[in-house]
């Protein structure tokens, strides 16, 4: 038995916590304890954490090396703070130390921590940076024998994992034989993920995945009475109430529930949907954005069962301690398999308990999209991990980090170690020296005798320790509800914020009004010119294999439309109910009236001055594809040709179809990396990584704003150095598939890709110029919806009501609870005056002027405002009010809007809106 391996004392603590070893217990112990580097693959719940652990505490035991000898490295510090709970328990059976250190370790804890070291670390890979530079801690991490990285998955495929494939090798450095264990319950290409992790080092992949219950199902709730009534209330599509409904009548019929979303937004504005439906369901949401202290908060609340159920994001989809969750949601297409398998890990957290999933889709892409993922995850079909090579910012900060280890440390050294890294394999050291030179030039460091940072390199290394960029966002406010419905980067706002601009923000298309400190006031617009520039933010990108069994499934729908069996055969192929087999087959079947775009064929239709070209070739492809052909036929014509890609389409602005199609003609496949390489450098995808890139560089401040500062002359200094090298690197690598596209090309130029046109605009063509992403912020609004909605804001308003006549009455109330015709309970007068309910000083004002009291200067002013407002409400009664609770909207304003003869009350509000946005263009100039 594989616990017999082990010391009495370690299997006497065993015993405690394990009747016998689970299936990562057998298959990973014996190899630990012969000191073997290993990457364990399990499931969530299977005991994983302790397999690796175990063996690990056994082999301390016999050595007692001295503090510290085991470092355990996990993604996020909420994990660490969860992971020291568990490992406690073991410290105190075993004998030995542990503590956590993080950014949020107070300056008392690190002394301590340096004091008296502990036998074991739990740390991060940011903090590892600063560990690895300590005078005093540099010598504990020379006794490191064991190297434990958690939930690998989640750091591998991003430049957090090669900041820490370069720090493990300046521990070894330190310290040269430690073993590295590494762990996740997902991996995509294990082979790759190992070598990224152990380099040329010998080691093993054990794959222990047991056999666990699983109940995954896509569903589309059908609207019923109740949700087209609750789709008024909400302002939202009755699809979406359905789906709302389907949410909270699943949360209470379980005990504890996890509901996942693809955004912060979408979690936030669930949950604000979700509390009005329901007031009574106990709920809330958890992301990255919200504090440490509120996240630790609704944990807890959770675990202890006081909460329902959690809106999360990704925050959640680790393995934090919550307590027992029965059910997972996933709102819409989780967009990858291998997220979502970490995701529906989180139900049934043991291996025997139940998994049980449920999918939430969308109509049109989504719910075939969700179809798809679901049988893949049931498959364990997950995408292989994308490795990033090469990063150069990464490198920068290595390369300090080493002189600051190593005064004056030789390049040839430094060469040495990094290119012993996987990720720096191909690094020549012409490039190196070029990289050195670079660094120098941005007063980094000194090359005279070796390397050597300045002061300035000392600062950089502290302040970018993390790759995570610090972005400033912009909150998208829409100025007709004056609700927030997104947010925006700040090098997008500093190429598109002129008044009058139009994008794309979470679907929808606005128009800014004005931009003011760390907000953009928009207008919804309508029709299509707002396709391009769009912000999506970084949204996971849906894999190439999953659009292009999408492709495949909507070819067997159609073959199979007429069959009386066809969903009971979509059933038996894919995990979804009858209503989302129904949706599915509905979808098909409105598009076969036109062509129905399958994974082996492109079809063009075109659209007044848009022609959509749909293709199944997932997000990347597509993207790099649009931007290709985008490129060539600007050149082309002479004029800039604006495109708008998703994982099924790709959208041409004034663009003729055979214009497209002569691209795969007169082109070659190996033309697209080229030709993207030349014409990146003027597209806004380009700006924005280049100041992000420059930040981690170190070439520009991380608190660097951009309003004042143009991105085009700075990219224009730094055009030929590995800013701009590292840049497109990064595009490359993260949100452009050359290799993919450069396939496709060859299939569309041997006919392998069938191309096919038509001159209509079909509903998935429809889909496309939709525009479709967060409906259950707002679905598409007419001008009437517009002025709805910003009636409500109007009517739902507080005003303070002062009386101007006996200056005793004083009450704030909304727009909507005032009278016809306003009098004071008081005195019986109409002379009411309507101000901003924070003019708290107002009554006050009155009652001095009433009892012949002088006033100053200020308050003369206020007293000319209220007197002012109480004439306009005199003469228009509640209509005043109204147009007084405008924003921006004074009683000078107020008199010359009301003066006008209004035929309508849309015509009032019409004209109330345009005054809200003359304020809202003006305010920023106005003196204070």
């Amino acid at each position: 038995m594989t616990f017999n391996l082990l010391s009495e004392q370690v299997q006497k603590a065993v015993a405690q916590r394990f009747a016998a070893p689970t299936a990562p217990q057998k298959l990973s112990i014996p190899p630990i304890l012969k000191g073997k580097n290993i990457l364990l693959m399990s499931p969530t719940g299977t005991g994983k954490t302790e397999a690796v652990l175990i063996p690990i505490f056994h082999r301390w035991l016999l050595e007692k090396a001295k503090p510290t000898s085991i470092l355990y490295i996990t993604p996020l510090k909420s994990l660490n703070r969860d992971l020291l709970g568990r490992i406690l328990w073991w410290s105190k059976e075993l004998d030995f130390s542990v503590a956590v250190r993080h950014g949020d370790t107070t300056q008392r804890e690190r002394k301590l921590q340096l004091e008296f070291p502990n036998d074991m670390i739990i740390t991060t890979p940011e903090q590892l940076q600063a560990m690895l530079v300590g005078a005093r801690m540099r010598p504990l991490l020379s006794n490191i024998k064991y190297v434990v990285i958690d939930e690998v998955h989640e750091l591998v495929d991003s430049k957090r994992g090669v900041q820490l494939a370069l720090a493990l090798e300046r521990l070894r450095e330190l310290s040269e034989n430690f073993q590295i264990v590494a762990l996740s319950a997902t991996v995509g290409a294990p082979g790759e993920v190992a070598k990224f992790i152990f380099a040329e080092r010998p080691h093993e992949i054990i794959s222990a995945v047991a056999d666990k219950s699983v109940d995954l199902k896509v569903d589309y709730p059908f609207p019923n009475d109740d949700d087209k009534i609750a789709a008024e209330k909400l302002f939202i599509g009755d699809t979406v109430a359905a789906r709302l409904r389907a949410i909270n009548d699943l949360i209470k019929s379980h005990n504890a529930t996890l509901l996942f979303t693809n955004t912060r937004e979408a979690s936030e504005i669930l949950s604000s949907r979700l509390r009005i439906l329901d007031k009574e369901l106990k709920h809330d949401i958890h992301h990255s954005s919200l504090s440490k202290d509120v996240r630790i908060k609704t944990e807890q609340e959770f675990k202890n069962q006081n909460l329902k159920a959690i809106i999360a994001t990704s925050s959640l989809q680790l393995g934090i301690d919550i307590g027992a969750v029965d059910l997972v949601i996933q709102y819409m297409s989780p967009r990858e398999v291998t997220q979502f398998l970490q995701r529906l890990g989180r139900s049934g957290h043991n291996i025997s308990k139940i998994t049980k999933g449920i999918i939430l889709a969308g109509d049109g892409d989504d719910i075939f999209e969700s179809a798809v993922i679901a049988r893949k995850s049931l498959a364990k079909e997950m995408e292989n991990s994308k490795i990033p090579s090469m990063s150069l910012d990464v490198l920068s900060h290595q390369i300090i980090g080493l002189s600051m280890s190593n005064y004056q440390i030789q390049p040839n050294e430094v060469f040495k170690i990094v290119t012993r890294a996987t990720p720096y394999k191909t690094l020549t050291k012409e490039y190196f020296d070029k990289m050195l030179k670079f660094m120098e030039s941005i007063h980094l460091i000194w090359t005279d005798k070796g390397i050597a940072r300045k002061r300035r390199g000392l600062e950089y290394y502290f302040n970018s320790m993390s790759t995570i960029p610090d972005n400033r966002t912009f909150r998208v406010v829409d100025m007709t509800t004056n609700s927030v419905v997104g947010s925006l980067d700040e090098t997008f706002i500093a190429e598109h914020n002129q008044a009058g601009s139009s994008f794309i923000v979470k679907g929808r298309p606005w128009r800014v009004v004005s931009v003011e400190k760390d907000k953009v006031y928009v207008e919804a617009t309508s029709g299509l010119e707002s396709a391009v520039p769009a912000w999506e933010g970084e949204l996971i990108p849906v894999p190439y294999e999953v659009s292009q069994e999408v492709g495949k499934l909507r070819k067997e729908i159609a073959d199979g439309l007429g069959n009386n069996d066809l969903i009971e055969k979509i059933k038996g192929e894919y995990p979804v109910s009858t209503g989302a087999a129904k949706c599915m087959i509905d979808l098909i079947k409105r598009q076969s009236k036109f062509i129905v775009p399958d994974n082996n064929s492109m079809v063009f239709e075109n659209y007044g001055e848009y022609t959509v070209m749909h293709a199944c070739f997932g997000s990347l492809v597509n993207e790099t594809l649009a931007r290709f052909i985008s490129a060539l036929l600007s050149a082309e014509q002479g004029r800039i040709i604006a495109t708008k890609s998703d994982p099924y389409r790709i959208i041409f602005n004034s663009v003729k179809i055979d214009d497209i199609k002569s691209i795969f003609k007169k082109y070659k496949p190996e033309d697209i990396e080229p030709v993207l390489s030349a014409s990146l450098p003027n597209s806004s995808l380009f700006k924005h990584r280049f100041i992000q890139i420059a930040k981690r560089f170190g070439a520009i401040r991380r608190d660097a704003t951009f309003e004042n500062v143009s991105i085009d002359r700075i990219i224009k200094t730094y055009s030929d150095s590995p800013l701009t090298d590292e840049t497109l690197n990064e595009i490359f690598q993260q949100k452009l598939d050359v290799r993919k596209a450069e396939e496709i090309f060859k299939k569309v130029k041997k006919g392998e890709i069938e191309i096919k046109q038509s001159e209509k605009l079909s509903p998935l063509g429809e889909l496309g110029l939709k525009y479709e992403l967060h409906d259950i912020a707002k679905p598409d609004r007419p001008e009437s919806e517009i002025l709805k909605l910003y009636k409500q804001r109007l009517l739902s308003t507080k005003l303070r009501l002062v009386c101007v006549n006996c200056g005793k009455y004083d009450m704030v109330s909304a727009v909507d609870d005032i009278a016809k015709e306003p009098r004071c309970p008081k005195c019986t007068s109409k002379l009411i005056a309507a101000v901003s309910p924070y003019m708290t000083e107002a009554k006050n004002i009155v009652q001095k002027r009433l009892k012949g009291k002088d006033l100053n200067k200020e308050e003369m002013k206020r007293l000319e405002q209220i007197k002012r407002s109480a004439d306009m409400i005199i003469v228009y009664a509640k209509k005043g009010c109204i147009v007084l609770a405008g924003r921006g909207i004074g009683p000078q304003t107020c008199s010359r809007i009301l003066a006008r003869m209004h035929r309508t009350d849309d015509e009032l509000y019409k004209d109330m809106l345009d005054a809200e946005r003359a304020f809202i263009k003006n305010k920023r100039y106005w003196s204070n």
